[in-house]
């Protein structure tokens, strides 16, 4: 494992202290107080991983599974389950090849969430992280209804050291994005980075204003790769869930990311939307610095729930 892996690991590890006393903790203390695996068993691993915001649906997949392995392996002590529910948590949250295609191409990034869970931070962020992979990186401050995101985001570009083409407070996103695009071609960038609005409450306002801003990048910009990545705050669990499915009703969502992990017990969402939503989570985020941004990496995320070392 590289050192910035291992340093990210460990911040991963301490950063999801809380979900792991939520869960782990509970997940011993039942191995260890149970001599039978019997109904009662199952319902009180049922009752931890639901309180720990992994979901219904994604328990009871874990929950069969695991069934399925006690029976196929004939196993009557429940402390030799821990492994097979371990590993049956990995199972859920495989959803398949997770490509970070836009990183390879020419493209376009469009990032959407609601006020308040750190979109324009990571849209930052992953400006930062691209640069310092020695891309050119182009910012479009197209979230023009929230006062001060785009004085945020300007910050954000100066700190990574990157362009930004933003419009005024009010302005059309779209409008922006358009400017952005051209921008884009013009200078050769390799990643242009949209900071869209994402107003839930409003939804037939959203598809419009992303309907239009796709039509634009389909026009202006053919031939780009496109990324839709929603940004979720981890500390609202089962929330954030909710969030993901209005926003997949809404627009083709290729990724996650999903900020604020450090600061509490319910990581567990990882786990329910990738086994719920099948979009894989891209990049989690647990803390202030552009290295607390990290790629998602499923296993290693339960190695640090479980706080197991990493083989490799």
């Amino acid at each position: 494992m590289s050192e910035e892996k291992k340093g990210f690991f460990s911040r991963l590890v301490s950063g999801l202290a809380k979900t792991r006393a939520n869960i782990a903790a509970g997940i011993d203390s039942i191995f260890s107080g149970y001599s039978a695996i019997d109904d009662d068993f199952y319902e009180e691993i049922e009752e931890i991983l639901i309180m720990g915001d992994i979901g219904i649906n994604a328990t009871n997949a874990i929950l069969e599974d695991l069934k399925q392995k006690v029976k196929e392996q004939h196993i009557k002590d429940p402390s030799q389950c821990k492994e097979l529910l371990i590993n049956s948590i990995r199972e859920q949250m495989r959803v398949g090849e997770v490509a970070y295609r836009f990183e390879q191409e020419k493209s376009v990034v469009l990032v959407i969430g609601v006020n308040g869970v750190g979109k324009t931070t990571s849209v930052g962020k992953l400006a930062g992280k691209l640069k310092d992979q020695g891309k050119k990186v182009i910012l479009a401050a197209a979230d023009t209804f929230r006062a001060a995101a785009g004085e945020q985001l300007t910050e954000w570009a100066n700190r990574a050291g990157v362009e930004i083409i933003g419009g005024s407070e009010g302005a059309d996103p779209a409008s922006v994005v358009y400017d952005a695009v051209c921008a884009a071609k013009a200078r050769h960038a390799d990643v242009l980075l949209c900071d869209t609005a994402g107003r839930l409450h409003n939804k037939k306002n959203l598809m419009e204003e992303l309907r239009k801003i796709n039509r634009i990048i389909d026009r202006e910009y053919p031939d780009a790769f496109r990324e839709t990545l929603v940004v979720l705050d981890g500390t609202t669990g089962q929330n954030a869930l909710e969030q993901a499915r209005q926003f997949k009703e809404v627009c083709d969502i290729t990724g996650i990311i999903l900020t604020k992990l450090d600061g509490t017990a319910k990581g567990g969402i990882a786990v329910a939307i990738q086994s719920e939503l099948g979009i894989p989570v891209k990049y989690i985020g647990v803390g202030e610095s552009i290295e607390d941004l990290q790629k998602f990496d499923a296993d290693e995320f339960v190695n640090a729930l479980f706080h197991q070392e990493s083989n490799d």
